[in-house]
């Protein structure tokens, strides 16, 4: 299930840079705002995997 989650968060992440760059290049505000927040969300996630691991090592 972790890496399934490490997976989701990896994607989220890319997903989120990608939304962005593309709402900077048309100058889309609200489009670059979400993929910001979609970034911090895979990065959230990323950090409870880690921290989740951590605990079970």
């Amino acid at each position: 299930m972790a890496r399934n989650q490490k997976a989701k968060a990896k994607k989220e992440q890319l997903k989120g840079k990608a939304k962005e760059a593309t709402g900077r290049a048309t100058g889309n505000e609200r489009m670059a705002s979400e993929g910001d927040l979609e970034q911090m969300k895979g990065d959230a996630r990323q950090a409870k995997e880690k921290t989740k691991d951590t605990f079970k090592h």
